[in-house]
């Protein structure tokens, strides 16, 4: 195959380590498995190849497996102009995947709306009441927010302070969380911490066991998806160029 440069690795297989009733993935793909390979989804490939989109501690990775079932190769797929045919596949396979699934872990977070519903432009950002940045993060936002354009879903943690668990809950409990939320941001000290239902408390919970298991260090962290579609993330502040493209636009 002259038109095809398979690089990186290759995994041989015999006919007696053949595909077994029970595993679900061809012999050499499932040796990879075995060594801490995880699949994400199969894809179509030329030169009579099967393509695996795949990753290993974080590492992208195209997995091809050889018509004959028996060896798998690791790597980059060229064509004879040298164009790369793996990257479209894992960026499909891969990447686009664990963004939606970012995207929808987000949305069924616990989180108070700052603006429009209707807004189309919509930011999900990690909050902790007593964090500067995000004080400042909040007014940076207002010329978007008040002309309509954006929304910002504050995801309410609790992890710089002793009291930031209760003073998120107590936002979170507020009969009216979207004003509690602006009155606290415009206040110098803030709402006081107190006591909520559980209910309440267990979101907060929540909501910084998702912050951690997403591997943020700092508040805000703010997430939205470009023009492109694609996921975008920021952390802390952002300056006039970055803000103004989270917020899709200049300044209102």
């Amino acid at each position: 195959m002259r038109t095809l440069s398979l690089t990186v690795g290759l995994v041989s297989m015999t006919a007696a380590t053949m595909l077994s009733a029970d595993t679900s993935w061809p012999a050499p793909i499932q040796a990879l498995v075995d060594q801490g390979l995880e699949v994400h989804s199969e894809f179509e490939a030329p030169g009579g190849l099967d393509g695996f989109a795949a990753s290993h501690r974080g590492r992208e990775m195209a997995v091809y497996l050889t018509p004959d079932g028996e060896h798998a190769v690791v790597g980059t797929l060229i064509d004879a102009r040298g164009n790369d045919l793996s990257a479209a596949p894992l960026d499909e396979h891969i990447r686009s995947a664990q963004e939606a699934e970012v995207w929808r872990r987000l949305e069924q977070s616990h989180w108070i709306r700052d603006g429009d519903p209707k807004a189309q432009r919509i930011l999900y950002t990690f909050t902790d009441p007593n964090c500067p940045y995000c004080a400042r993060f909040h007014e940076q936002s207002r010329p978007w927010v008040e002309a309509g354009r954006v929304q910002l879903r504050h995801i309410m943690v609790g992890i710089l302070r002793n009291d930031s668990p209760a003073k998120a809950a107590a936002l979170l409990g507020a009969d009216d969380p979207v004003t509690a939320l602006q009155d606290h941001q415009a206040s110098e000290g803030g709402i006081a911490a107190s006591a909520q239902p559980r209910e309440i408390e267990e979101q907060v919970l929540a909501n910084n066991q998702l912050f951690e298991g997403m591997g943020l260090m700092a508040t805000p962290t703010t997430y939205y998806r470009n023009d492109d579609g694609r996921l975008e993330r920021v952390e802390g502040a952002p300056d006039e160029a970055r803000l103004a493209a989270m917020m899709g636009t200049s300044s209102p």
